[in-house]
């Protein structure tokens, strides 16, 4: 009979212990949330360059006394496109957004906005994503919510549509508007 040397067993053990931690950490509460750091805090700082031919933020835009929304997109973002016609409704109904175009190339914005709508009051120009970093963008599209002082009270990663939207932004949206 041979004898099987523990260091043959070892790689297994080690492999099905990673499995049951991984497994385990997948299927805990919260698994896919990214919290925002700044969340309760003042909103980050802001690039005063504007979109060409459209308003730049201004700090007043961002502390305007109501709750407003700041979303960061860019022309060639498929999930971006998505949520434009909700921005559109959403700015009809009377809430201000502000949009920071994030990685773009300012004709292929601009035409953008022209053909599909603005649905933004003032349009930030982000070309390297520096401001995109100071508000901790993973990506576009990224929506945030602030209070009519400029506090953050959400961040949502994603596009502005389907369940997602309804169970998770929108909740908050009306939480804020409702002054809670």
């Amino acid at each position: 009979m041979a004898k099987v040397s523990p260091l043959m067993i070892l790689p297994p053990v080690i492999f099905a212990a990673f499995g049951l931690v991984a497994y385990m950490g997948l299927g805990r509460e919260g698994a896919n949330d990214l919290e925002s750091m700044f969340e309760g805090k003042p909103a980050p700082s802001m690039t005063d360059v504007p979109l060409e031919g459209y308003p730049a933020i201004t700090p007043e835009l961002l502390a305007s006394g109501e709750v407003t929304l700041v979303n960061f997109w860019a022309s060639w973002c498929p999930p971006c496109r998505a949520e434009h016609p909700r921005l559109l409704e959403m700015a009809e109904d009377g809430i201000p957004i502000l949009g920071v175009n994030l990685k773009d190339q300012t004709g292929n914005a601009t035409s953008y906005l022209a053909k599909d709508g603005n649905p933004f009051q003032a349009v930030a120009f982000d070309p390297a994503g520096r401001t995109a970093i100071e508000w901790g963008v993973t990506g576009p599209p990224e929506t945030f919510i602030l209070d009519g002082e400029g506090m953050v009270l959400f961040k949502f990663v994603g596009p502005l549509v389907g369940s997602d939207y309804e169970q998770r932004f929108l909740p908050e949206l009306q939480k804020a508007l409702a002054g809670e």
